[in-house]
């Protein structure tokens, strides 16, 4: 492991790679810190760009960005009152009455150096638990690979939002579309229509640009985004690090705590940093000896949102890595990432590709710190772009969509179907779908087709087999459990709202 980690740093360290890692961060937090923009967005944005270069150099780009779209938001919740990503929402209880009380350059120091650590924290037992994780899947074949994948697919119900029927439905529609193109192993062309562009079916990368930088767009050019004025902007200016060793000793345990936390529910499939920030916040309340205090401006509250929100990054990776499994919308465009490249996350992935996961290890400890640096050296600059109108940057994006989609093929059907897909997208978000299923099952459904044809055809079309496999019958009856699980969870919740609105 250790000879691996070396060669990952090897590449990391070469000129080009860590170019790219420090653009990705630079960019992940642009696009952080603008309300509006999200890490999700910044990811299927830059997707194509990853295309025409090596795996490594890819991923590098791509963890740079998760690092830096998940970090950003701290920005504008501490200055504005407004999170700019849904991970630093919990960060706004705090940080801005700081800010008010004349403390932002306290309050920063405080969410950047507590990023930093719940995110090294996250990457250090990303690092340690992936392998042997999937060096005990790695025995799978295509029964267990099929079980793993609809276990995977299970997941929809856990990414589905207020309603698990539209989750469903979402889901469905993302492996109907999937379908689409010529079927896996015999090639038989499936509802093409006589059109012959679509043969190939719908390439990845337009669906996914589509699904969430396009309706993304659409979305926030509905709304007015409230932009700071540099006249009026808080001091934010910070002494060292804005925070004395006393005031980091004091908060020891409840970083740690919701380092802990943040890691846990990025594990957890469906739930991510937007979720592990409030949580932690909570915790941190509950457990303070002056939570009448939270709300009105204590590092507390700061603590727990940032360390929880950077450390669910590494907790996300575990299940895409060893499993393959993408709990939530970054970690399925990251999939679908690796995908572009001809690589499959899962078991195999360490035998087969483990240069390239190394390289992510590596990439991720190098983002984690250039995300520390960036943030202390250039406040300034990011505090500066959050007062670039959004109609301007808007139909930039656009146009960098559009160049993507079509450079992947050289089609220009697939800019057509970016613009199909932008559009359902924001169709679904008008009428409450989510798209993570979509985007899950699109992925997913033929990896399952593909499996359960290969298991057929082993064993003459019985599917017995897939039963009495112990590994594949496990994951089966987790599928089962998982869906049940969710069901009762989705009943139980309709019937609190039913009652709160008869009372």
């Amino acid at each position: 492991m250790l000879e691996m980690l070396l060669e990952g740093f090897a590449t990391v360290f070469t000129l080009n790679t860590l170019l790219l890692v420090l653009v990705g961060v630079v960019l992940g937090l642009v696009f952080g810190s603008i309300p509006g923009l999200t890490a999700t967005m910044a990811i299927a944005i830059c997707l194509p760009i990853t295309f025409g270069m090596e795996a490594t150099d890819g991923m590098a780009l791509l963890m740079g960005l998760y690092i830096g779209g998940v970090s950003g938001g701290l920005i504008p919740a501490i200055l504005l009152n407004l999170p700019g990503t849904p991970s630093s929402i919990a960060a706004t209880f705090d940080g801005y009455p700081m800010a008010k009380k004349g403390q932002a350059g306290k309050a920063f120091g405080i969410a950047i150096s507590f990023s930093f650590l719940g995110g090294l924290f996250s990457i250090l037992i990303l690092m340690f638990v992936s392998p042997p994780l999937a060096q005990l899947a790695i025995k799978f074949g295509p029964f267990e690979y099929f079980a793993v994948t609809m276990f995977a697919l299970t997941m929809i119900s856990s990414v589905s939002g207020n309603s698990i029927i539209k989750g469903l439905l979402s889901g469905l529609i993302g492996m109907s579309l999937a379908l689409v193109g010529s079927a896996p192993i015999d090639a038989y062309p499936r509802f093409t229509f006589g059109f012959d562009a679509l043969d190939a079916g719908f390439a990845l990368l337009p669906v996914m640009i589509g699904l969430f930088a396009i309706s993304e767009i659409l979305k926030t050019s509905e709304s007015k985004i409230k932009t700071i004025d540099q006249k009026e902007t808080p001091d934010y200016r910070m002494k060292g690090l804005g925070f004395s060793l006393a005031e980091f000793v004091k908060q020891g345990w409840n970083g740690l705590r919701s380092a802990l936390i943040g890691v846990g529910i990025g594990i957890l499939p469906g739930i991510g940093g937007g979720t592990a920030n409030l949580v932690s916040y909570a915790v941190a309340k509950n457990q303070s000896k002056y939570p009448e205090k939270f709300g009105k401006g204590v590092p507390d509250g700061l603590v727990a949102s940032e360390t929880s929100n950077n450390a669910a990054i590494g907790g996300a990776l575990v299940p895409l890595l060893s499993l393959g499994i993408p709990g939530d919308t970054v970690t399925a465009l990251l999939l679908g990432g690796l995908v572009l490249h001809g690589i499959t996350p899962g078991p195999l992935l360490f035998e087969q590709n483990g240069g390239v996961v190394y390289v992510i290890f590596a990439a991720l400890l190098v983002a984690n710190l250039v995300m520390l640096v960036s943030l202390y050296l250039g406040m300034r600059v990011f505090v500066r772009i959050l007062s670039i109108p959004q109609h301007i940057l808007l139909p930039i994006i656009i146009v960098l969509c559009v160049v993507g989609a079509f450079g992947e093929n050289n089609r220009l059907f697939d800019a057509g179907a970016l613009l199909f897909f932008g559009i359902l997208g924001y169709a679904m978000y008008k009428f409450d779908f989510p798209l993570t299923p979509l985007i899950l099952g699109f992925i997913l459904g033929p990896i399952a087709e593909t499996n359960l044809r290969r298991g057929l055809m082993y064993t003459q079309g019985e599917f017995i087999p897939f039963l009495t496999s112990p590994i594949a019958a496990f994951f089966l009856i987790l599928a089962v459990v998982s869906v049940i699980l969710s069901a009762r969870k989705n009943i139980i919740k309709k019937k609190e709202k039913d009652l709160t609105v008869s009372s």
